[in-house]
């Protein structure tokens, strides 16, 4: 069967062949009346039709594809950062391409020289760690990078963040409400933007009230549930009295808190109470349903690609930063525990 032209679907559709093309390109449809744009889709899918969007792309000198680099694609919290971006970009004829580091910086290094050999029109990293900074530069340097979820304060890469500061007293706050004082947090790694706020946010606002919080002499080497676990056995075996509330830097290491404190004979919330961040999906789903700082990661990553989307026509715009509220959620990881007397 031979393949079907452009210029087969101009004739089906009744225009020129000049017009058919716009009405195909997503950067041009609106240069067509809507109508017109309509009967040229019609015959396209009738006929079979498959642009080039390769061709198409490079004769305006673009890939039509935009590279997405995350941490950990078995982190439950990554799916909607993604989708925001997919679904920002239907419509635009872009196509993402996505790459894991596994929060090692020579994977980074490797991901981001390998986006740029095939020429990927902008990035989007949620992945930077302080580390990172030199080679995220450097790739600035061959195409637009915004930074999500993650940032690098004083680099000037523009980025899509979420208060966490403000998202670390939103936690101190509800569980001081509770009438918790010996309250401790397991934290994630230090050179990691979102978990120094968070930390800082929550010592800040305990202090405020005269309260230290307890912490292990170690952080997490990566945000996952092993790692919330193991510190979580830390703090077990270094406390002859245990805490009676626990901030989790996020919600997989909240997960990984609730299995040390089962393997201990402990209850939550009736020993330990334990909140999270990120509201990953299974959250309202644990035995208990885990409280938790709402990070929109959805919206994250929709602001994200719309950012992306602007730098790549306009190389010369420097890009906003911008940082989205938290919202607290509480559920009964908190909400059932009592205080003695």
């Amino acid at each position: 069967m031979p393949k079907v032209t452009l210029k087969d679907v101009a004739a089906r559709a009744g225009v020129h062949t000049s017009t058919a093309s716009r009405a195909l390109d997503p950067a041009k449809g609106s240069m067509v009346h809507e109508a017109t744009v309509a009967r040229v889709r019609a015959a396209a899918e009738e006929l079979g039709y498959q642009g080039d969007a390769v061709a198409s792309g490079l004769r305006r000198g673009r890939t039509n594809t935009l590279g997405i680099v995350v941490a950990d694609l078995g982190n439950p919290f990554i799916a909607p950062v993604v989708r925001g971006v997919e679904n920002h970009l239907d419509g635009r004829g872009l196509m993402a391409l996505i790459a894991e580091t596994r929060d090692e910086h020579e994977r980074m290094n490797r991901v981001l020289r390998n986006l740029a050999a095939r020429r990927v029109d902008a990035v989007i990293v949620t992945a930077a760690r302080s580390g990172d900074e030199r080679v995220l530069r450097k790739a600035q340097q061959q195409m637009p990078v915004v930074l999500a979820v993650r940032h690098l304060p004083g680099s000037g890469i523009p980025a899509i963040t979420h208060d966490d500061e403000r998202g670390g007293r939103l936690a101190a706050e509800h569980l001081l409400e509770h009438g918790h004082r010996r309250i401790a947090q397991l934290c994630g790694p230090r050179d990691i933007s979102s978990f120094r706020g968070r930390a800082a946010g929550f010592r800040e606002r305990l202090r405020e009230e005269g309260i230290e919080v307890i912490e292990v002499d170690d952080t997490a080497r990566r945000p996952i549930l092993l790692e919330g676990r193991r510190l979580m056995e830390l703090l077990l075996a270094g406390w002859s009295e245990a805490p009676t509330a626990v901030f989790a830097h996020n919600d997989l290491m909240a997960f990984g808190a609730l299995q040390a404190l089962a393997g201990q004979g402990l209850s939550c919330p009736q020993h330990v109470a334990v909140i999270g961040y990120n509201d990953t999906p299974m959250t309202g789903f644990t035995d208990p349903p885990i409280t938790t700082v709402r990070l929109p990661g959805y919206e994250v990553g929709r602001m994200a690609a719309d950012l992306a989307a602007t730098l790549i026509d306009d190389r010369e715009h420097q890009g906003n930063s911008l940082s989205l509220p938290p919202v607290l959620v509480p559920r009964n990881s908190t909400l059932g525990w009592r205080a003695e007397g």
